[in-house]
């Protein structure tokens, strides 16, 4: 499950998960959602398909299809977006001055990483990836993903269709959103 096994699969469905490092809130610090918008629109130029998504203040649930001519691994397609969603969770932290938190960013690099040209610890190393199998699996990830942001923990919206960042109202409202294939598409 976690990004220690290469998934290979392709003409699939993925629900991945990636949090940030010690889960603080660095996506709502840094207001980074549009680095997550940019990165959809390169994964939709790609030929990687976004069939669902919440993005949370210190973690991002997506269900990924990877068509058989992508070139790419679903561990690579994270690897990658969390890369560049990185740097510019960092630049916004520099911008904003939030120097303890970069300094605390900065130690917490191991020397490994240093060597590597890491500065920064902003996500966790090891992401969360489960092939999902069956339409009905998608629909229960989806309903998961969609409802985290109105219950538990969170509570950040009232009506889970409202929260901003997520596929909620794209499937329950028929929002348009560029960034979604639904996933019917493949059934």
């Amino acid at each position: 499950m976690t990004t220690h096994k290469t998934h290979e699969s392709k003409n699939t469905f993925y629900y991945v998960t990636f949090t940030c490092y010690r889960w603080l809130n660095l996506i709502d610090q840094s207001d980074a959602y549009h680095s997550f918008y940019k990165w959809f629109d390169y994964l939709k130029l790609n030929r990687v398909h976004l069939t669902g998504y919440v993005i949370m203040p210190n973690h991002f649930h997506g269900i990924f299809y990877v068509p058989e001519d992508c070139c790419k691994s679903i561990n690579q397609i994270l690897a990658n977006g969390k890369r560049f969603i990185a740097y510019d969770i960092i630049k916004a932290l520099k911008e904003m001055k939030k120097e303890k938190v970069l300094q605390y960013l900065s130690i917490e690099t191991t020397e490994k990483e240093k060597r590597r040209g890491k500065k920064h610890k902003v996500f966790k190393t090891s992401s969360d990836i489960k092939e999902l199998y069956s339409q009905d699996m998608i629909i229960t990830k989806l309903e998961n993903i969609h409802h985290s942001t109105s219950k538990g923990f969170w509570n950040l919206v009232i009506k889970y269709t409202k929260y901003n960042h997520s596929s909620a109202s794209y499937y329950e409202l028929e929002d348009s959103d560029w960034f979604i294939t639904d996933y019917r598409k493949f059934y």
